[in-house]
């Protein structure tokens, strides 16, 4: 028994032994510790994967605005190697696997400084006035010698009138349709869907399939121009009264006939203007014209209240900012623009103040200048002619050769000037109330168009409000 339990003894104590050998041999460092993984390398460069995302909830550095958000088209798109990761030597519990796009880990011989990700230099954003002007240098637009008749939305929607119309532009040097998108009362001429004429309730359905109207004029190579009353607009006035020109007291503001006028001044109208011609553009018409592009001259306007926006601003200002808005925005889509005026403007400075017209501005921001020219507005003696609606001829002459040379005297002072063409509007309707007026038939149309050809301008449009055109035809 004693023998056998001093051998135990002594085999416990030449364990502990062996064992105290090999502790202080594995701290020596003589005896590895192989039961231990190996130390994991420092990631390379070349080893960085991009993870979307965080890894983690509470993720200490979240990835950069560029990383998530979706990049401009003049921002270069990020390359997998812009992002960063963390060695696993110096990261901590629970933080993200990316860093900041601007940081990354230090490497040999090199100082932490952080690296920025090469990107390509922005290219600057054009403003919509240097995209105007690159696009005009270059204008890929055909131009078309028009020749037109005014058709309201009304007669347009007709099953018999209009194809009558039609027809006569087919069989008469006509080639064109100024149509009625938006008209003097404000009404919008079909279902255009947009959001602010339903809401106010300014669309009517005058035509009912206006897409295959256009389509089917086309067919017929008619030119196309959508007719949209600018500031005229008793629908919008009424229902968005913060819009609409107001008196002194705050109230809404009305003309002599009880209509209200939408307020020049306000950038919201001008956009309702815009949209509703983008909305044109995009059906097909080859030009949008503005008419009633002015202030209303009714009785108390003088005293009308335009709001904060007309403080040092003169109503020139008004219509120009519009036109200029307009302008920039519809003629890079391939349509052309156009703007009818009093031609009164032309030969009478009080005038263009009066309602916020200045021939040749305007004509800086459209690509047609539409003066309405007819004989019967013009007082007697108006260029030395006695009964101006008398003489077709000699008026017509006078006003357009007046407009050529104010186009003319502005393009001396600067070559480079962009000035639009000029296009009269010439008249179809006899004046009744004129006294010393004559009948318009077929030989007063033909001494118009002879007129305003003598005064260097081939192109012109015929108003007659009824859309009654068989008076003159014999003159087309």
């Amino acid at each position: 028994m004693k023998k056998n339990y001093r051998q135990t003894v002594r085999m416990i104590c030449v364990g502990i032994l062996i064992v105290a050998a090999f502790v202080v041999l594995v701290r020596k460092g003589v005896i590895p510790r192989f039961w231990e993984q190996p130390a994991m390398a420092p990631v390379g460069e070349d080893e960085i994967t991009r993870i979307p995302g965080p890894q983690t909830d509470d993720a200490r550095e979240p990835l950069t605005d560029a990383a998530t958000e979706p990049q401009s088209d003049h921002a270069p798109a990020l390359a997998d190697d812009t992002l960063s990761e963390h060695t696993s030597e110096n990261m901590e519990a629970g933080e993200s696997l990316h860093t900041s796009e601007t940081e990354t880990a230090p490497q040999d011989g090199k100082d932490d400084e952080p690296l920025q990700p090469e990107q390509a230099e922005p290219e600057t954003e054009q403003s919509p006035e240097e995209t105007l002007r690159a696009y005009l240098e270059n204008d890929p637009r055909t131009p078309t010698e028009v020749k037109g008749i005014f058709i309201t939305g009304a007669v347009a929607g007709t099953a018999h009138t209009m194809p009558a119309l039609t027809q006569l532009v087919e069989d008469t040097s006509l080639n064109a349709m100024v149509i009625d998108i938006k008209n003097d009362a404000g009404e919008v001429t079909y279902k255009m869907g947009l959001p602010l004429s339903q809401e106010i309730g300014a669309e009517v359905r005058y035509v009912s399939d206006m897409p295959q109207l256009i389509r089917q004029l086309k067919e017929k190579n008619i030119y196309l121009i959508a007719r949209i009353v600018a500031f005229k607009d008793p629908v919008l006035a009424e229902k968005k009264t913060e819009y609409a020109v107001k008196n002194a007291d705050g109230t809404v503001f009305h003309d002599n006939n009880g209509l209200a006028w939408v307020n020049p001044y306000k950038e919201e109208v001008w956009d309702y203007l815009i949209d509703l011609s983008k909305e044109a553009a995009a059906l097909g018409f080859d030009e949008i014209q503005y008419d009633y592009i002015r202030f209303s001259t009714a009785k108390g306007i003088a005293d009308a209240y335009f709001g904060e926006e007309s403080e040092g601003k003169t109503k020139q200002d008004a219509i120009n900012g519009f036109l200029t808005k307009a302008y920039e925005t519809l003629a890079p889509m391939g349509v052309y623009v156009s703007a009818d005026v009093f031609g009164t403007i032309i030969c009478n400075e009080s005038d263009g103040k009066l309602i916020g017209q200045d021939y040749v501005e305007m004509a800086k921001h459209c690509d047609y200048i539409c003066p309405m020219v007819y004989p019967s507005h013009y007082v007697n003696n108006a260029y030395g002619i006695a009964v101006p609606d008398a003489k077709p001829y000699e008026l017509i002459r006078a006003a357009v050769a007046d407009g050529e040379k104010k186009l003319s005297e502005a393009r001396s002072l600067d070559e480079d000037v962009h000035l639009a063409k000029q296009r009269p509007w010439l008249q179809a309707f006899t004046a009744t109330w004129v006294q010393g007026h004559i009948s318009y038939q077929g030989q007063q149309l033909k001494d118009q168009i002879r007129g305003s050809a003598d005064a260097g301008v081939q192109e012109w449009l015929l108003w007659n409000a009824s859309n009654n055109y068989d008076p003159v035809k014999d003159g087309l």
